[in-house]
């Protein structure tokens, strides 16, 4: 897995025009791990594609209605197979943080790269997708200088009382502490 043009070699690449340029391209500081099902719980869906991409139409789901119309992206989806979909290109901000704060910093798209793992707040994930998370965040930090493991954190965390995910089962242990443990595929 290697970052070329600011995309991951081994990302099926989909563009969602949810995004726009950084105030600073190169204060890239934060990964928020995120998660995302559409409808809640059902995986393998084409909803998160159409949602990110603003094809989501309101009356393919009841839950939709409240949705359809939001505007958000991320940098990539893992899906649960492991899979991987890169909607934004690193260097751009994706709509993904909202209104948030990381150690004194709002506005956390601004210097942010946003990771959705497909899941739920409250189910397991895949070691597919922990396999893979693991594979990004060496990529991540080692293309990015200012991106360190330790400013890997959960939306909840920088959005506390409005988001929840990644949720209770993220399992921030299978994380590693540093990069000697990241095995690259």
């Amino acid at each position: 897995m290697k970052i070329n043009n600011h995309c991951l070699s081994s990302a099926h690449l989909v563009n969602s025009p949810n995004y726009d340029e950084r105030t600073d391209e190169n204060d890239i500081s934060l990964i928020v791990i995120h998660c995302i099902s559409l409808p809640e719980g059902q995986f393998n869906t084409p909803y998160i594609k159409q949602l990110f991409t603003n094809q989501l139409k309101p009356d393919s789901h009841p839950s939709f209605i409240d949705i359809y119309h939001l505007q958000v992206s991320s940098h990539i989806v893992i899906l649960r197979d492991g899979s991987i979909t890169q909607y934004v290109p690193f260097n751009k901000r994706a709509w993904h943080a909202g209104v948030s704060e990381y150690q004194g910093r709002s506005k956390c798209n601004d210097f942010s790269i946003g990771i959705e793992l497909e899941g739920t707040d409250c189910s397991p994930y895949t070691e597919q997708q922990y396999t893979q998370l693991n594979a990004v965040l060496q990529c991540l930090v080692a293309s990015y200088p200012k991106l360190t493991l330790e400013n890997v954190t959960g939306h909840s965390d920088i959005a506390p009382g409005r988001k929840t995910d990644p949720g209770v089962c993220f399992d921030w242990d299978k994380l590693p502490k540093n990069l000697a443990k990241i095995a690259i595929e």
